[in-house]
């Protein structure tokens, strides 16, 4: 049985990044799949956090929300106190990020990066760090012509993607329909060299096996080398981010 749009078990929603959509941030990304939209900026902050001073390296890290008419239903904003939900997330696209950053090479300065959901039909929070890979990307190219460090700290790129298991299918990048009435719900983090960052998996409605969870990766790897494919695609070319941005970067 076809899912909504025609879409096969094995296939990504359509996705597409838009480089440079706002213009004060040095990497600004509105990045889509399907109905799903979000906007990821990354900024530089010179100095660290209290914790982290002293010590010669950077930091990264990540704020993450849903505009209020994101959904169906009007969000009310996180004014007072994030929930628990927004802190996880972004908590998983800082961690994310800082697993491809080499942070020494930072100095003692911070990548902040921002997620806003503009509009949610699933995989938001996978979404967000495909599209922040490509704006720390950016804003890294802007440090390097700017002088602000003198070597380029992404060593490799990542992405993220969700797979689950629906009405007993096991299917790649569910929207939300289909996360809502999955048995199981999987994201997955994954580097271009393909080592696991996070693998987030929960048996919503069920159980799952040793078997399925094999499959769910290798789903997951598929769809991931895709949104690989595609951030190289947006930022210029099929080389590797960190030698192409090292090249853009001036005089070392």
């Amino acid at each position: 049985m076809p899912r909504h749009h025609g879409r096969r078990p094995t296939e990504l929603r359509p996705v597409r990044i838009t480089r440079r959509f706002t213009r004060y941030a040095p990497g600004s990304v509105l990045v889509q799949a399907g109905e799903t939209r979000v906007l990821c900026t990354a900024c530089w902050q010179a100095g660290v956090p209290s914790w982290r001073a002293g010590q010669g390296v950077g930091w990264v890290t990540a704020e993450y929300d849903m505009l209020p008419a994101s959904t169906p239903q009007r969000r009310p904003r996180s004014r007072q106190r994030l929930d628990g939900r927004t802190q996880e997330i972004q908590r998983l696209i800082g961690r994310s990020l800082r697993a491809v950053v080499d942070l020494p090479t930072l100095g003692e300065n911070s990548i902040l990066i921002d997620c806003d959901v503009l509009q949610a039909d699933g995989g938001t929070r996978t979404l967000s760090i495909t599209g922040a890979y490509v704006a720390v990307c950016d804003a890294v190219r802007a440090a390097l012509r700017a002088g602000w460090i003198e070597r380029d700290p992404v060593r490799e790129a990542v992405a993220a993607v969700s797979v689950g298991r629906v009405g007993g299918r096991l299917l790649l990048d569910l929207d939300a329909e289909e996360d809502n009435a999955a048995e199981v719900d999987m994201n997955v983090v994954m580097t271009a060299t393909g080592c696991l960052v996070e693998v987030q998996g929960t048996g919503e409605q069920g159980t799952f096996t040793r078997e399925e969870l094999e499959t769910l990766l290798t789903l997951a790897t598929k769809g991931v080398r895709r949104l690989l494919t595609v951030q190289q695609e947006a930022l210029g070319g099929a080389r590797p981010a960190s030698r192409r941005l090292r090249r853009e970067g001036g005089k070392r």
